[in-house]
């Protein structure tokens, strides 16, 4: 039966640098298009942690070169460049599969703002390191004129640290509902989404934080009514005692089971805590609905239930 499906792409599908991603997507199209050629409705969602941190870098170097010429680029717009470019290699990657399969769809990519609330918490402890080293006395200059905070790297410099707050809203979502209605496969909420503020005055502002792409794409599956989120990352099944001689795989789990363990401190916090949580919240959000996590490669055979870690209620 065909399902609504929504993928959550890990940085390993998409490479570190252009000529990585532009060969990783080729590998990334054949895993989703086998998902489509099943007959499932798939939308695509993305990390962009290299690509993000790559175009703040180029940015932060040309503010350097020339600090009367160039202004800084916000962290904002750098996600929506990342979108942009990460959306156009892989919506071409994905076009050229289906179409060498006789697979007759649309692809689009729908730059996607993520509305977040300026209360939240993560704004009050930024820790997400963005961009490049700086010595000890750029930091502070730039804390000082900018309002940036900095953290000691490991003895390597300082770098600027952002907010992750958790998405509230998707503002593209009727465009990408459309879509999909439409017979679309759609990328959206590229990087966890560009983090938006409302002003009061129908303006949204960018804000200077990056959501997690985890909890991206749980929100967007719930809001499109998706049957399934499938969190493909760097490992077939979740563990419990990882990398420890007792490391139990699991092959599935409850929503309940899934939160003691991440209380537990079972999951690292930057890495499964967030795909194990964001699996846990879309299965217990509606009666029906699973999560699974597991390898790229393995996608179609942890949707017919052969591999992968599965959480339902």
């Amino acid at each position: 039966m065909s399902k609504r499906i929504v993928v959550a792409l890990g940085g390993n599908a998409l490479g570190k640098n252009l000529p990585e991603q532009m060969q990783a997507v080729q590998v990334t199209s054949k895993a989703i298009v086998d998902l489509i050629e099943q007959g499932n409705e798939v939308v695509v969602v993305h990390g962009n942690g290299p690509q993000v941190g790559m175009i703040a870098n180029a940015m932060t170097e040309l503010t350097r070169s020339d600090p009367e010429k160039y202004i800084p680029c916000p962290l904002s717009v750098c996600g929506a460049m990342s979108q942009g470019y990460i959306g156009y290699d892989l919506q071409n990657a994905l076009r050229e599969e289906m179409e060498r399969r006789g697979i007759d769809k649309g692809v689009a990519t729908v730059l996607t703002q993520v509305e977040v609330d300026p209360a939240d918490p993560a704004f009050e402890n930024p820790t997400k390191p963005i961009g490049s080293f700086m010595s000890k006395e750029e930091a502070e200059s730039l804390k000082e004129s900018r309002g940036y905070d900095f953290v000691e790297d490991s003895g390597r410099g300082y770098r600027r640290v952002v907010a992750s707050p958790r998405p509230k809203r998707i503002v593209e979502l009727d465009t990408i509902s459309s879509l999909v209605a439409a017979n679309h496969v759609v990328i959206a909420c590229g990087g966890g989404g560009i983090p938006v503020e409302p002003t009061g005055n129908h303006h949204l502002k960018g804000a200077a934080a990056v959501i997690d792409k985890d909890f991206a794409a749980e929100l967007l599956a719930e809001s499109l009514d998706a049957d399934y989120l499938v969190i493909l990352t760097a490992v077939e099944k979740v563990a419990v005692r990882f990398g420890k001689p007792d490391e139990e795989w699991l092959d599935a789990l409850t929503p309940e089971r899934a939160h003691e363990l991440a209380d537990a401190g079972e999951f690292g916090k930057g890495s499964m805590e967030p795909k194990v949580l964001a699996a846990a919240a879309f299965a217990e959000s509606k009666p029906g609905r699973s999560a699974l996590i597991t390898l790229l490669e393995k996608a179609r055979d942890g949707i017919d239930g052969k591999t992968g870690t599965t959480i339902r209620a």
